[in-house]
């Protein structure tokens, strides 16, 4: 076996924007390995254009796996994976594979890292970065056995455009079993606006805000004219002012953008566990020594009230 096998999400006729990201750091890889790259498609989608992204081949499993279902969805990856004959795994840590990967990862009888932040070769092995311990150390773990699965954070590589190329694709088929889950219902997500999870700027409010009228005045306001995710911290969801997935934190979503606005926030280590890993933070806040300015690019201490409203009006002249 040998290869990199980049699972290629896709959602709504379009590929996430984790696939350029997965595709153009499996690429990098490859050429320090010596070896190719391809990519994994669950679903009906026209796959070709991937290899506008670095993929040389495209396995497709067809149908509909737009409900996650698990026992599908890693019997289908399985099919995949022994069809491309790879030796390293690399997918979104997206709910999805943060549940599958583990167990094909069994299956294989492989060795795994997830949620990495990082991907380098160290004398031909794998080596992911992951934050531990809510985030406050960064673990490097060598991937030693074959197959190597990783899931990787959205936003921990560049993205690479399109070179217009095309990939061939080829058909995979598996056992399909009687579905284990039956969908009753489909809700509509609370959150509007750009998705968290690959938003490369984000504005968070937290508590400091007093009210959910406020916190769509100003924090939902600045993203809109930054073109940025929103995000609350738990003291933010749980008075109200947002709903619960837009929290950012341990037991919320993780985020890795570019830029990182905490406006209100203190930072408990709890909402570091989740955006600890942004690339530059910026944080505004009236209190001089709120442990959020520990990890702070950039700080400003004044009254939001005052901060948000200006720099709004700045940036959208």
């Amino acid at each position: 076996m040998s290869g990199i096998l980049v699972v290629a999400e896709h959602a709504g006729g379009a590929f996430s924007p984790t696939a350029s990201e997965l595709l153009g750091k499996a690429t990098e890889l490859a050429a320090v390995l010596g070896t190719s790259v391809s990519a994994a498609v669950l679903g009906d989608i026209d796959a070709a254009p991937l290899g506008g992204l670095g993929a040389a081949k495209v396995y497709q499993a067809a149908g509909d796996f737009s409900t996650y279902d698990a026992g599908a969805t890693i019997d289908a990856l399985e099919a995949i994976l022994r069809a491309s004959e790879a030796d390293m795994v690399l997918a979104p840590a997206a709910y999805a594979y943060r549940d599958a990967l583990p167990r094909l990862t069994a299956r294989f009888d492989g060795a795994m890292a997830s949620d990495a932040m990082g991907l380098r070769v160290e004398s031909g092995h794998l080596v992911a970065r992951r934050p531990t311990f809510a985030g406050s150390i960064e673990a490097d773990l060598t991937l030693t056995a074959r197959p190597a699965f990783v899931t990787v954070r959205g936003n921990s590589f560049p993205k690479v455009a399109n070179n217009g190329g095309s990939a061939e694709v080829v058909a995979v088929s598996f056992d399909k079993k009687t579905p284990s889950v039956t969908v009753m219902e489909t809700l509509a997500p609370d959150t509007k606006g750009i998705d968290l999870g690959t938003a490369d700027k984000v504005v968070a409010g937290g508590r400091s805000l007093g009210s959910q009228e406020k916190f769509d005045a100003l924090i939902r306001n600045l993203g809109e004219v930054m073109g940025a995710g929103v995000g609350a911290s738990r003291a933010a969801t749980d008075a109200g002012y947002a709903p619960h997935a837009e929290q950012i934190g341990q037991t919320g979503q993780t985020v890795s953008p570019s830029l990182y606005l905490a406006v209100g926030i203190s930072g408990a280590i709890q909402h570091l566990a989740g955006m600890r890993t942004s690339k530059v933070i910026v944080a505004i806040n009236k209190d001089p020594d709120a442990p959020i300015f520990e990890h702070a690019s950039y700080g400003i201490v004044n009254d939001l009230f005052e901060v948000v409203p200006a720099l709004a009006d700045e940036l959208r002249s």
